[in-house]
């Protein structure tokens, strides 16, 4: 990602109204896209661009939208409109291009911009970085003029079109009757059709976190706070509760106990689950990321399945599933892939496949994600500066001590976010203690060298 001014790992993000999130930035991005695709793929580009239920996310809808107008596109607003759904409705109504104005889990002050093809993927880091060009030097986007401007249109009906699709990823021969469900939006992008597709397979659904206000999405709910789908699990004895993050791309699963579950832990019950359906493709491959446990791989190993890993972020995962020709992937922050169904995360989807896998084994979920994890401790540290780690003669020392200390059972891993001004610090290995001790020792060093 070095070199980068605008895009990180999942698109550019940042401070809503503060550059580079402003509507300015956002009204060029929407001109070079435009642009990009006319002279790519079609001389009146159609651009799908929804959003969340962020405050922000008005005026950045517009400004993108104006930017299209202005050269020459055509765009189709969709409204509050969960990420997976933007990617298929991309591919659905073979736009040339998506687009998804969110910042996930981030607090509603934040926004976000993330950019799909007319595949429904998210765009290669060279195509990203042919646009940040684009952004930074507009006098290189042509003037349109006269009749060569375009047009914009509402057309909130295709949110069912992606409900359809969702729901057809849950098996016919299975039906949610007889579950009770707890469905927390995150008061986010799916906060009303997540509640929807679940009542529809037959569920009994109560719903929190599905009443947005433009300034509480994700604020004590959702995939990052399953606290109070926790409880609502316990209080109306439900089976299970599902969080999805306020762009719907990710989920957190809270069994019948109120116990939330491990997102490696799902990752390995869906790898199993889709190998025993042959379902898992030729390659016998799951992908994950650098911060999966060694707990699912190992697990995952026992079912006869290879385990890969890349950097991370939900594309690459995706790059390497279209490379292998994998079929399931996921990230221990609740992305999960299931790329027969979807072209990118989605929690909705994931949940159901979830609970299909409840259903074909026929046991509690608390009993299926039984899989023994490595202690594995990771803490965020604010740095002001960005520093290749083995540059710094203090980090690379402490990093050199903790891997003696660890041997070959365990691992460490430094990497700077890709969203906020952090470098996180993750420490795994067998001994609990050992682990916690590193791992505050590096995040220390860390901090009195870039804090």
């Amino acid at each position: 990602m070095s070199g980068r001014k605008l895009f990180g790992t999942d698109g550019i993000r940042g401070k809503a109204n503060v550059y580079p999130m402003t509507g300015e930035v956002a009204f060029v991005l929407g001109r070079a896209v435009t642009s990009y695709f006319q002279k790519n793929f079609s001389k009146k580009p159609l651009i799908i661009i929804g959003k969340d239920t962020r405050l922000s996310c008005y005026m950045l809808e517009q400004a993108f939208s104006a930017g299209v107008c202005s050269q020459g596109g055509k765009a189709i607003l969709t409204g509050p409109l969960p990420t997976p759904g933007v990617a298929f409705v991309t591919q659905s109504m073979r736009a040339d291009a998506g687009v998804m104005i969110s910042a996930s889990h981030n607090s509603f002050e934040d926004n976000g911009i993330k950019i799909f093809d007319r595949t429904g993927h998210k765009l290669p880091d060279e195509i990203e970085l042919e646009l940040e060009r684009m952004v930074l030097d507009p006098s290189s986007i042509p003037v349109k003029v006269g009749d060569q401007l375009g047009n914009a249109k509402r057309l909130d009906e295709v949110i069912g079109r992606y409900i359809v699709n969702t729901k057809a990823a849950l098996s016919p021969q299975y039906t949610l009757e007889g579950l009770r469900i707890v469905v927390d939006a995150a008061n986010g992008a799916g906060y009303k059709l997540a509640p929807m597709v679940f009542e529809e397979l037959g569920a009994e659904v109560i719903a929190i976190g599905n009443t947005p206000n433009g300034t509480n999405i994700n604020l004590n709910v959702g995939a990052l706070h399953p606290e109070a789908c926790a409880d609502a699990v316990k209080k109306y004895r439900a089976d299970l509760g599902v969080c999805l993050d306020g762009d719907g791309d990710r989920l957190t699963i809270v069994d019948g106990n109120g116990t939330v579950v491990h997102g490696d832990k799902l990752i390995g019950l869906c790898g199993k689950f889709l190998k025993d359906n042959n379902e898992i493709g030729p390659a016998n491959e799951v992908v994950g990321t650098v911060m999966s446990n060694f707990g699912v791989e190992y697990f995952l190993q026992q079912q006869g399945l290879t385990f890969t890993r890349t950097q991370v972020g939900d594309r690459y995962i995706v790059e390497r599933m279209r490379q292998s020709g994998a079929l399931f992937g996921g990230e221990p922050s609740g992305h999960l892939v299931f790329k027969k169904y979807s072209t990118t995360g989605d929690g909705i989807l994931a949940a159901l496949k979830v609970i299909e896998s409840i259903r074909f084994y026929d046991m509690d979920l608390a009993d299926l994600t039984k899989i023994e994890m490595f202690p594995q401790v990771m803490q965020n540290v604010h740095v002001a500066k960005r520093v290749p780690f083995e540059e710094v003669p203090e980090i690379k020392k402490a990093m050199d001590h903790a891997e003696a200390k660890l041997g070959k059972e365990g691992r460490i891993l430094l990497r700077y976010s890709g969203t906020e001004a952090l470098a996180r610090v993750m420490v795994e290995g067998k001994d609990n203690k050992l682990v916690n001790t590193l791992c505050t020792e590096l995040a220390e060093t860390v901090k009195k060298a870039l804090g």
